[in-house]
């Protein structure tokens, strides 16, 4: 077996790239504004059409990834296996768990398809922190993360590895710019106390630091004005 050659790997990037781009694109506040002024018929189903989009487009960087299989650069091998496999396995149930602190009819869209009225592209909903926010703003790209660096890798697996590394953080920062825009001084506050991507020594909100900033954003005042500011990437 030998390893893909640097035009593969380059092809391997150029896809990630471009699953990216179209990914931010749809997500923006620009392109949702654009489908709910001119087919607000069709914006209920955004959300929906988003996430049917987000899963075709990652067939041809995952299948790449596979197609262009090589010699390990490295295997987690005796107790390193058990303690990645074992994490990997923790970051799943994480996820699961997760899914009772989100409103999983809005993220999949159902909630919005099913409802008569079209909610204004820049409307996401009040701030909500779940128990693994506190520790790290973005639960679900960690876990991510969490198992991507725990498998054995060639170097398709770890190009892909980089890019959807690279990419994640990107995307948190625009998400980020998203969310000060709708939720203003409590969220920048939150940032400014948590970590990203990664849970960091002393960089947590305790449950009642957490029900504090909640109560503020939930509570009118000038900074509300971002809700309607439009914004976004």
């Amino acid at each position: 077996m030998s390893p893909p050659s640097a035009a593969q790997l380059g092809t391997l990037v150029a896809a990630w790239v471009l699953y990216g781009l179209i990914h931010s694109l749809l997500a923006s506040f620009m392109v949702k504004g654009i489908v709910a002024r001119h087919w607000r018929a069709a914006a209920r189903g955004y959300r929906l059409a988003f996430n049917a989009i987000a899963a075709l487009l990652l067939v041809p960087p995952a299948w790449l990834t596979f197609e262009l299989r090589g010699p390990l650069l490295w295997e987690w091998s005796g107790a390193w296996a058990w303690l990645g496999n074992g994490l990997a396995l923790a970051a799943l149930a994480g996820f699961a768990w997760t899914t009772r602190h989100y409103d999983m009819g809005s993220f999949s869209g159902f909630a919005q398809w099913r409802a008569r009225s079209h909610p204004p592209p820049h409307e996401e909903g009040r701030l909500q922190l779940s128990p693994l926010h506190r520790i790290v703003r973005h639960p679900w790209y960690f876990l991510g993360l969490l198992i991507l660096w725990t498998r054995d890798m060639d170097a398709a697996r770890l190009t892909s590895s980089l890019c959807v590394t690279a990419y994640l953080w990107i995307g948190s920062l625009l998400e980020e710019r998203k969310l000060l825009a709708l939720h203003g001084a409590p969220y920048a506050r939150y940032r400014a106390a948590v970590a990203g991507l990664v849970p960091l020594p002393g960089r947590f909100l305790t449950r009642e630091q957490a029900e504090a900033l909640l109560a503020e954003s939930d509570t009118p005042a000038p900074a509300k004005a971002f809700r309607n500011g439009g914004g976004g990437v």
